[in-house]
């Protein structure tokens, strides 16, 4: 899953970049093909069912998943491919950043955010090790275990390339991910009732165990505003805990990608973790205008889903399926674990 650019964006002369888009050009524009008919699908689903059961994100690297199975992209797309697929990623995780302020986090109060950093943290442990007890390779359980802990699809997407991820296991980490997280969102609900909980309670439970924000959103609707703003901001703590895990990951992985040697400083500090902590620090200081959030929200999952598209042309569906048991267990369990983690957090801050 390389791209033809390395982390740290170089400048290119007029001549280099006019070829660098020649040399591109093909393999993006088929990727956002993919994810045109991802869109359409997604409205198509919305006008059906009256709601969005598979996000346009998941949708993007089936369709390609699916195209790839019937034809593979000959040597015209790779590039464009591989570009959409890592550095297209990098520069909507850095895009991200400015969904995040000091105001999130102060609003819910130190305790509850330091609470909820360490369920984060915990999680990932625990879901790491499930995934390796449950036979899953390194790469496989940090995707799953830093997906389900995070938020869902676009962690995964972000830790993928600091970990030297491949596409198939970026692949079957969402695919699978993808399902579960629906099945949260319907059940959830239910769960919050038999346990009759309060809307604050509620909230945070939301928060903490749903991957998406717009899926937080329909999992609180059932109890409430009070619910649905208290899940948004909890969700949100666990999108800044994005920056801090790659950030170990790109130490604890150095190796991986610069074998022999002292790792380079970009390699210690990826520089789209630099620019989505600076983006919170601007977000923070009321530095960027409010009439931009929505368009950079909006650019953020553009780019994200261009690139599962490219993740998706890059997938052998079959190494999909012979992962397919496997990355299951793991999801569940790390899934319920992270729930029984958030009752008792819950329980222990007498929510």
């Amino acid at each position: 899953m390389e791209a033809p650019l390395p982390s740290s964006i170089r400048p290119l002369s007029p001549a280099s970049a006019l070829a660098f888009v020649r040399e591109t050009r093909a393999g993006v524009l088929l990727c956002l093909a993919v994810t045109l008919a991802a869109v359409g699908l997604t409205s198509l689903e919305q006008y059906l069912t009256g709601g969005v059961w598979l996000e346009t994100l998941v949708l993007a690297i089936l369709l390609g998943a699916g195209l790839r199975a019937v034809w593979t992209p000959d040597s015209r797309f790779e590039v464009g491919i591989a570009f959409s697929a890592r550095t297209l990623l990098e520069i909507a995780v850095v895009l991200l950043g400015a969904s995040v302020s000091a105001a999130t986090l102060s609003a819910l109060g130190a305790t509850l955010v330091f609470g909820i950093l360490a369920l984060v943290a915990l999680t990932i442990v625990i879901g790491f090790a499930i995934g390796r007890m449950l036979g899953l390779n390194t790469s496989m359980a940090l995707l799953i275990a830093c997906g389900n802990a995070i938020c869902g699809n676009s962690a995964i997407a972000a830790v993928a390339p600091v970990i030297d991820a491949d596409g198939e296991e970026v692949a079957t980490s969402i695919a699978f991910t993808a399902v579960l997280g629906v099945v949260v969102v319907l059940t959830l609900p239910l769960l919050g009732g038999l346990l009759s909980m309060t809307d604050m309670q509620y909230g945070v439970l939301a928060g903490l165990s749903v991957y998406a924000v717009p899926q937080v959103l329909a999992a609180a609707a059932p109890f409430g505003l009070a619910a649905i703003q208290i899940g948004t901001v909890v969700k949100l703590v666990r999108v800044l805990m994005l920056g801090p895990v790659i950030l170990v990951l790109s130490l604890l992985f150095r190796d991986r990608t610069r074998p022999g040697g002292r790792p380079g400083l970009h390699r210690l500090l990826p520089w789209f973790i630099v620019g989505f902590i600076l983006m919170i620090g601007l977000r923070s200081m009321d530095l960027i205008p409010q009439t931009f959030l929505l368009p950079l929200a909006a650019a953020s999952s553009l780019l994200t889903v261009i690139s599962m598209a490219a993740l998706g042309l890059q997938t052998d569906i079959r190494a999909v399926a012979r992962a397919g048991g496997r990355a299951v267990g793991t999801v569940t369990l790390s899934l319920a674990v992270l729930i029984v983690l958030g009752l008792a957090l819950i329980r222990l801050l007498g929510l």
